[in-house]
């Protein structure tokens, strides 16, 4: 089956919609004559869809524990475990036979069903005993089985019902008063269709919602090809309008050919199957109520009511009839009731409150109810318990409940609806937040929003119509709504045109045809694992239709989320990734053919916009935590001033006009301002703070590119971004959201792992470990190896030294595999060290889950691999092990032999007493005390300072003289055993050895008990203190002084009463009583250091094609100390670099004594060329074209570079979480981009190389992006350039204190292009001071300095002002220097000709005298040098200014029009005019007298131009004599000779371009 059929079959949209069928059917005609009395009037069902849900009924019973019974029997038992079941049971069969025959359509009726089920039943029940599981489970499901059945299948479904149908005296339970049945069977059918329209599951969704129409001819040809006689509800509610059916047999047949329909095209188990079942059993339930509900007769009064019911179920037939697409849900029409506690005075009180919005909308919600009357809001009436649900409120940090908001609404706190609104809201996220997804709960609150969405739209709707009402006579806004919805829904239909359209251009193939439905859970079970938030192009069609979209985005988000699930799922290169690509890339083109949607101010009416524009975000007390992180963001970015209280951010709000700045909207291809932010942010369009910053970023970096770098709005763009994200880092209050600590989760996993298979006990609860403490650390095989034993192991666990799994696998394997070796395979060590190793594994794969946590070389060794072993180790020994015990028997015969000889020796010297002399018995008594056979006693210890003996008697007697004794074994205590240190045993624990004597009675000292492991616990013996009572649950071997396990304690039976103990013992294990000896000098080798042990290693070499000779390849190395492989990454030796750069190892080799290696170089941000605005990920390096030999000497440390997958996904376990760095990107250093590509080189390594373990974590972790490192460098060096700027402003402001300096008409023009809201910043460069007394006449004669620039702005300043009246001084000038820089060379060339020509007029025109002196020929034309012309280096930036872009007049110094085209830049000013001014300038006749014939100048002005602050020393004096008189202060100086050397470097450079002209 190919992948586009698994994909359709998944959930396609039933065969239940169809279309049409054929009104004449034969099967249907009246009057054919021949009839047929039905034995019930049951109508007849598919066999197929009884015989499933039959099997469904078997399969998903549970019992009490919810458990499924149905588990024994989905397979028979094996031939080769249970070869007597085949003997037992002839006719084997199972659940998965069962279901194979189904699946094949074997079943031809029921009872072949019942058939195969019984016989499996009775199989069980033949084979198992009554009082087992199977046996009471086989009787269990049958009772089922047969309940399930007769639900279904009623007396005489076998009949079949003639072609014509039945009338109404066939049927018993419908009345045949009325002549003309026809009204009556008319509101029968509307019943029983409104019965299927209206049914919901448990989680509120329609079960007919896809049966309702037929599917698509063009989206699902396939169906009509494979489904002979469509039929769907539409077309049945279009045959009972019509009076097609003349009973309800006939409908029934159009019901069961539907479902069939469904269940024939669809797969079993889908949910369109499972809903054609659904529906079947509602239509016979729901016909079954009404036939048997009614009384045989009615009266005229019922009859009446009837129909009036038929008139208005009739209704659902015309929804179907004419397929309405109406927005309203079912549930969303539901009825609003009351609570039951509520009073009738509430009742009373709430129905006044009726025409309150609030009281609406909190009713809509509250009183919300399905069609089948259950109230949605049920679970959100009251909190969760606290006592049952504790980490709900751990979870949730504010609980809402129904009862609190109706508390608040009471209480008259909501004052308007968007707080109601607000609080409903936070409990359905609450809800959703704390349930997952597909529970009912979770479904409810999604619903509940949708309803309380809708409820608010109706709300604001009717208040938009009464407004308009108010404010307008027309009605026209409500068209104008209207008009949008429509606009809405046809933009949405045009964008899945689009994407359903598209086809591939050679083979002319759908590229949809994948993305219609879902997968099948069935043949695609991962896919629901993997994706969790599945999307299909149906289920966006039927959105669309329902109008369930609330805006285009929401629409284009679930398509991207489609076409997200298809390329995580699918491997990358595959069709469906590439069709996904595709589409997504065509319906984004589409969208953008389209252009944006008409904002919401466009369509309503101007005075309601008036009314709106003044809602600001802030305004409701009740904000979301979002909202409110939001809100901070964008009042910080918009509130901060600088230190002389300008706001940066004026010149972000709006966005230029496109008529005045057309190359703004060329160069800036996604334009965006802060007033279009604040509306993103007010349409609740960010999901999270990261949308908004990034949104932010953009905006800065636009005004980056298309600004000078030296420009003030560059400086303020850059500041914005640095207060923007120091804003959200204060937000996020220096929590770490970084990854886990993968060291500390692998040494956590480890340690898990060690203490369960340390803890790991048996049924008696005995510790498998305890007898492996007996392994010697060092091994006799190996005496140079470092020693290892459990005790090393747990050392090194506890210090946190493993850092691999595999290396601890290694050692614990280590430990295990010497205990066997050492060992018999007989032997518990042996038998204990197999059970540990199968359990380490077990344990070791859950914890890793087999890879998906943790990725490690050491999963590959599973159980097969061990059961191998093991075999392999027991065919080697267990011979020599034969070999040894036939030895050792022959040995113990030789010495019993010589052991009665020795006794018969003894015998004959009378010695001891002859067999024959003692007298045996059962019990004897010895002063008062009477002992049995079996007990335990006492006896006096061979030695002084032990304890006594204890002894187990066997036999009694009494010899010839009288004395009574006793033979018994001899039970040691651990101290009297010969064991290891570090041997744990139970408290009170003794071992049955094998020594055996006799002892007088006189030598018992009192009666003790020894019980076994499993009743010592539990039970305790009656009369007996607790200190004499002991456990035994091994045997100890005083010859190989060796613990074995006791299965069963061969004792003669004790004649103790066991009673069960009042509280049964703990199991606790006691260390023994010698000294434990110093483990840390066994752990010296792995731990001494302190450091983490490192996995042993070896280098591997490899062979290389064409490699030179003297060249050794290798695959893995080790050098200084470090081991390298292929693949890993380094740091490298950087000069001049404040970080080192990073090299990838591709190729490692020895040549001549000296290792190289090749590969790669990664760079970090700071080393391309960027935006300081561009935002990069934390550890952020990117692939250059470098790729480099170099010598391994360079390299300084180890690190890791991980693609964006891996980086979000997972970490190598042995390197630092600094030393793991990102790369998604890789730099062309020729065009100066970064590429994002689709992932890193991988390698393959041999056998032996030691490849990285990977942690995986349970969470993908969201890595945030950080400023860029050149932001702060780049804001110090503007802030150094502007600052002369800044403070020549504050100087020049305070220079003039009688009145200010006239504006002359030449100064505004020098402005650039100012923004909207940058009016209220205007600053204008002072010109000479004003001379007191001067008329404005001669003020204007004495301004020469007439540039083209100023021409040409004398001249189109009138022309814009009349095209714009209403613009102010700024925007005026700002088109102004807009239409100056498209002016053609040609034409800027002919104004500076009439410039220069105006110039040459004026001077001509100048009185004779008020020129200078004939010596001062430098005089040039220009005044001052700053209201020139825009050309180079006379222009001075003005803080508030906006700089529209790279060639926006005036210019920047070097960025002006070419040379040729400008005058002379003067070298000196020109000379006051006014003899008065001469006369009272002290300079000037110093600068008169001083000059001479042999000096142009007074002074050599050239060294005191190039003079610096730090050269020239000062005394108080001197200083004192300064002109400090021109300025008022220092200002932010230290002295006033720092402010007046700032004042004099200032005129220097930017006012006479002096430093300029001479390169200084």
């Amino acid at each position: 089956m190919s992948a586009s059929s698994k994909r359709r079959r998944a959930t396609s949209p039933s065969s239940s919609v169809s279309g049409g069928g054929d009104l004449d059917d034969s099967s249907s005609t009246p009057g054919s004559g021949r009839k047929r009395r039905r034995i019930s009037n049951v109508s007849p069902v598919d066999t197929i869809a009884v015989c499933h849900e039959l099997f469904n009924a078997v399969r998903d019973h549970k019992d009490a524990q919810g458990r499924q019974l149905c588990e024994v029997f989905q397979r028979v038992p094996k031939r080769r475990n249970q070869p007597d079941y085949y003997e037992a049971v002839s006719q084997p069969i199972d659940m998965t036979k069962i279901l194979y025959k189904l699946k094949s359509e074997d079943y031809n009726d029921v009872e072949q069903l019942t058939a195969d089920f019984q016989l499996m039943f009775n199989n069980a029940k033949s084979f198992y005993k009554s009082d087992t599981e199977e046996y009471q489970a086989a009787c269990k499901l049958w009772e089922v089985y047969l309940q399930t059945r007769n639900e279904f299948v009623q007396p005489g479904d076998g009949d079949e019902d003639d072609e014509d149908g039945d009338d109404m005296m066939d049927n018993p339970g419908m009345s045949n008063e009325d002549e003309t049945p026809t009204g009556n069977l008319k509101e029968l059918f509307e019943q029983l269709l409104e019965a299927l329209v209206s049914h919901a599951d448990p989680s509120g969704r329609l079960v007919s919602e896809l049966f309702q129409k037929l599917p698509s001819k063009v989206h699902y040809p396939d169906y009509y090809a494979i489904i002979k006689e469509p039929i769907d509800l539409r077309t049945i509610a279009q045959r009972i309008q019509i009076g097609y059916y003349k009973s309800v047999n006939a409908m029934a047949k159009d019901i069961d050919l539907m479902a069939k329909n469904a269940k024939t095209y669809n797969e079993p188990g889908s949910q369109v199957f499972k809903d054609a079942n659904t529906i079947k059993k509602v239509f016979i339930q729901r016909k079954t109520e009404l036939e048997h509900a009614e009384p045989t007769k009615s009266s005229l009064r019922i009859r009446n009511r009837r129909s009036g019911q038929g008139d208005q179920l009739s209704g659902v037939s015309v929804a179907l009839h004419y397929g309405s697409e109406s927005e309203d849900d079912p549930v969303l029409s539901g009825s609003v009731c009351y609570d039951e506690g509520e009073s009738e005075a509430e009742s009373q009180s709430s129905s006044m409150e009726m025409s309150n919005p609030i009281f609406q909308l909190y009713e809509a919600v509250r009183g919300a109810r399905n069609n089948q009357g259950q109230v949605f809001s049920e679970p959100f009436q009251q909190l969760p318990s606290r006592r049952e649900y504790p980490d709900y409120y751990q979870q949730i940090k504010q609980p809402i409940a129904l009862q609190q908001i109706r508390a608040k609404m009471k209480n008259c706190e909501y004052e308007n609806v968007e707080q109601m609104e607000a609080d409903l809201t936070l409990m359905f996220e609450n809800a959703k937040r704390y349930n997952m997804p597909n529970s009912s709960i979770y479904k409810r609150a999604f619903r509940l929003q949708q309803i309380l969405q809708a409820k608010k739209r109706t709300l604001v709707r009717r208040d938009d119509e009464e407004g308009d009402s108010i404010l307008s006579s027309d009605a026209g806004s409500i068209k104008r709504k209207s008009h949008k919805k429509n606009v809405k829904k046809n933009r949405m239909k045009t964008l899945y045109a689009a994407v359903i359209e598209a086809r591939e251009a050679v083979t002319n193939r759908r590229l949809c045809d994948l993305f219609m439905v879902k997968p099948s859970k069935k043949d695609y079970p991962d896919y629901y694992k993997v994706i969790l938030e599945p999307m299909d192009l149906k289920t966006i069609e039927h959105s669309i239709h329902t109008e369930r979209y609330v805006s285009e985005d929401a629409l284009m988000e679930d398509m991207r989320l489609m076409f997200r699930n298809a390329r995580h799922y699918n491997e990358e290169g595959s069709q469906v990734y590439n069709d996904a690509d595709i589409l997504e890339k065509i319906l984004k083109e589409k969208r953008k053919e389209m252009g944006p949607f008409p904002e919401e101010e466009d369509l309503v009416s101007p005075k309601l916009k008036l009314r709106k524009i003044g809602v600001s975000p802030k305004k409701s007390k009740y904000l979301t935590p979002l909202q409110q992180r939001l809100n901070e963001l964008y009042d910080a970015v918009r509130n901060f001033t600088d230190r002389r209280g300008r706001r940066l951010s004026t010149i972000f709000l709006r966005l230029p006009s496109r008529s005045e700045l057309p190359d703004y909207y060329a160069t800036i291809k996604r334009p965006i301002d802060m007033e279009r932010l604040r509306s993103h942010m007010a349409s609740g369009r960010y999901q999270d703070v990261e949308a908004m910053v990034e949104e932010f970023s953009l905006m800065f970096n636009n005004a980056c590119i298309y600004n000078e770098p030296e420009s003030l709005i560059y400086r303020d763009a850059l500041v914005l971004h640095r207060v923007l994200l120091g804003t959200r880092k204060q937000q996020e209050g220096g929590e770490d959201s970084g990854p886990p600590n993968v060291g500390h989760l692998v040494r956590e996993l480890i340690r898990n792992l060690f203490v369960s298979v340390m803890g790991h006990q048996d049924e008696e609860g005995r510790c498998y470990s305890d007898s492996l403490a007996e392994i010697p650390a060092v091994d006799p095989a190996a005496p140079e190896r470092p020693p290892l034993n459990f005790d090393v192991i747990r050392v090194n666990v506890e210090r946190g030294h493993y850092r691999r799994l595999d290396l601890f696998q290694e050692h614990m394997f280590e430990v295990l595999e010497k205990g066997r070796r050492l060992h018999r395979t007989d032997s518990e060590i042996f038998e204990d060290a197999v059970e540990l190793q199968q359990f380490f594994i077990k344990i070791r794969d859950e914890l890793c889950k087999n890879g998906e946590i943790l990725q490690s070389s050491s999963l590959i060794y599973t159980s097969k691999h061990l059961h191998s072993d093991v075999e392999q180790e027991k065919r080697e020994k267990i011979p020599k092990e034969i070999e040894e015990d036939r030895l050792k028997a022959e040995e113990e015969k030789q010495e019993n032999k010589e052991g009665v000889k020795a006794e018969d020796l003894q015998g004959e010297s009378g010695q001891s007493d002859p067999e024959s002399e003692r007298v045996y018995t059962q019990e004897c008594s010895f002063e008062n005390i009477t002992y049995h056979v079996g007990d335990f006693v006492y006896v006096e210890p061979s030695e002084v300072n032990l304890k006594p003996h204890i002894v187990c008697i066997e036999r009694l007697w009494e010899d010839k003289a009288g004395g009574k004794w006793l033979y018994g074994c001899w039970f040691y205590r651990p101290s009297e055993t010969f064991h290891l240190a570090t041997r744990k045993f139970l408290e009170k624990e003794v071992f049955k050895s094998d020594y055996y004597n006799k002892v007088s009675l006189g030598k018992v000292l009192g009666k003790c008990v020894v019980l076994c492991v499993k009743d010592y616990f539990k039970m305790q013996p009656e009369g007996y203190r607790a200190e004499d009572v002991y456990i035994c649950e091994s045997r100890y071997a005083a010859r190989n002084k060796s613990f074995k396990k006791v299965k069963i304690m061969a004792v003669p039976v004790s004649s103790v009463k066991l009673v069960p103990r009042e509280v049964p013992l703990p199991v606790v294990r006691v260390a023994s009583m010698f000294a434990k000896p110093d483990y840390d000098k066994l752990t010296i080798s792995y731990a001494g250091s302190g450091s983490a042990i490192d996995k042993e290693r070896e280098d591997v070499p490899i062979e290389m094609s064409g490699a030179d000779p003297g060249c050794q390849h290798y695959e893995q190395l080790h050098y200084n100390k470090m081991w390298f492989k292929v693949g890993d990454c380094v740091y490298i030796q950087s000069h001049g670099l404040s970080k080192p750069r990073v090299a990838r190892l591709e190729k490692l080799w020895v040549q001549n004594g000296t290792t190289f290696f090749f590969g790669p170089i990664f760079i970090h941000p700071e080393e391309t060329e960027h935006e300081p605005t561009k935002m990069f990920y934390k550890r952020e390096v990117f692939l250059s074209q470098l790729e480099e030999t170099l010598p391994i000497t360079c390299v300084t440390g180890k690190c890791m570079v991980s693609s964006f997958k891996d980086y979000l996904s997972c970490r190598p376990t042995e390197v630092s979480e600094e030393d793991v760095l990102l790369c998604e990107s890789r730099y062309i250093d020729t065009e100066k981009q970064m590429k994002k590509f689709k992932g890193l080189k991988r390698f393959s390594y041999s056998s032996k190389v030691v490849e990285d373990e990977i942690y995986y974590f349970r969470k993908l972790i969201v890595p945030q992006k950080e400023a860029s490192p050149l932001l702060d460098k780049k804001i110090n060096e503007l802030e150094v350039k502007l600052a002369d700027i800044e403070d020549g402003d504050d100087d020049l402001e305070d220079m003039d204190d009688d009145d200010e300096a006239p504006q002359t008409p030449s100064m505004p023009q020098m402005q650039t292009p100012l923004a909207n809201d940058m009016d209220t910043l205007p600053y204008t460069p002072q010109s000479t001071p004003k001379v007191k007394g001067m008329s404005k006449k001669e003020g204007a004669k004495r301004k020469i300095n007439m540039s083209g620039y100023i021409l040409f702005s004398s001249e189109m300043r009138a022309v814009i002002k009349a095209r714009h009246p209403d613009f102010s001084f700024g925007e005026l000038s700002r088109l102004v220097g807009t239409e100056w820089r498209n002016l053609e060379a040609t034409k800027k060339a002919d104004y500076e000709e009439r410039a220069a020509k105006i110039v040459d007029q004026q001077e001509r025109d100048r009185p004779p005298q008020k020129q200078a002196s004939p010596r001062a020929g430098t005089m040039a034309a220009g005044m001052n040098g700053m209201a020139g012309s825009p050309t180079q280096g006379n222009f001075m930036q003005q803080p508030g200014m906006f700089s529209p872009g790279p060639h926006a007049p005036p210019p920047y110094p070097g960025q002006g029009s070419p040379s040729h085209l400008q005058p002379t830049t003067p070298m000196f000013v020109a000379p006051p005019p006014k003899t008065q001014r001469v006369l009272h300038s002290e300079a000037y006749l110093k600068y008169i007298e001083g000059l001479n014939s042999e000096s142009t100048s007074v002074s050599k002005w050239d060294q005191t131009l190039k003079a610096q602050r730090r050269d020239a020393h000062m005394t108080k004096e001197q200083e004192s004599r300064l002109p400090a008189h021109w300025l008022k202060s220092k200002g932010a100086h230290t002295t006033m000779a720092d402010a007046l050397w700032r004042l004099r470097n200032l005129m220097l450079r930017d006012s006479l371009n002096i430093c300029q002209g001479y390169n200084l």
